[in-house]
């Protein structure tokens, strides 16, 4: 994936982690029995897959960050930085940030990945039908969701069926995506708070060249506190430990 560069957003203020972010960037926060960050693990899986290169989106505490990652040595890679702005808004506005900035000058295409998300997707197989195809873009989606929460039905005001957190057979983006580096021009101008998913993907859609890596893959949001507190850390080592760098 010589022409692909990861992205990372990391700028957010982990406001579903409350009160944890008042004191760390969300993606510092340590998982599994070693405590690393989040974002060491996630880093290390898509290094796993041979990209190398990243440029992490940042704004809230980003010197934790910085002082950690610095420039990508210590973990063979190389990692340079893009601050939130301002009068560009949003993630899909840092992301715009960036390309202005010529974070991704010399790459076709980008790997975005939210920061929060853990997962055994192959990164490696979605990439080859992003290029395959030649989609504008390409979007993880999983086969199933997990509801967060019971699920009454009701007749005449009694419950007469309930099941709690069921799954569903509903296509799940999960906060992972390739896109061409050519078309982030596109969205430069578009002004105000500007959304990735809800925004950019949204409209490529209309234009009818955005692909689907469909996967049933073990994915996880540990991005809020709920998610965090109940987290397995020996199931983080057994599934992700080996892509600690």
């Amino acid at each position: 994936m010589e022409n692909t560069k990861a992205v990372i957003l990391c700028g957010g203020t982990g406001s579903r982690l409350r009160p944890l972010t008042y004191y760390f960037q969300k993606t510092m926060l340590p998982i599994g029995n070693s405590q690393k960050p989040i974002l060491e693990y996630v880093i290390g899986y898509i290094k796993h897959f041979g990209i190398n290169s990243f440029t992490l989106l940042v704004g809230y505490k980003a010197e934790q960050i910085i002082n950690y990652f610095k420039d990508g040595t210590q973990f063979n890679t190389q990692i340079d930085y893009s601050y939130d702005r301002e009068d560009i808004k949003g993630n899909g506005g840092a992301l715009i940030n960036a390309y202005l900035a010529n974070k991704f000058d010399g790459y076709s295409n980008v790997l975005i990945y939210y920061s929060d998300i853990l997962t055994t997707l192959d990164i490696s197989k979605m990439h080859d039908l992003h290029i395959t195809n030649g989609f504008d873009a390409t979007i993880a989606v999983s086969d199933h969701y997990k509801l967060p929460v019971g699920v009454a039905k009701i007749e005449n005001g009694k419950v007469i069926k309930f099941e709690e957190k069921p799954d569903y057979n509903i296509n799940s983006t999960i906060g992972i995506l390739i896109l061409k580096v050519g078309v982030i021009k596109k969205f430069v101008d578009i002004g105000g708070d500007v959304d990735i998913m809800k925004d950019m993907i949204q409209n490529l859609v209309t234009e009818g060249n955005v692909g689907a890596y469909v996967t049933n893959d073990f994915w996880i949001d540990v991005g809020s506190t709920d998610t965090y507190e109940k987290l397995d850390h020996s199931t983080v080592d057994n599934m992700f430990g080996k892509y600690i760098i």
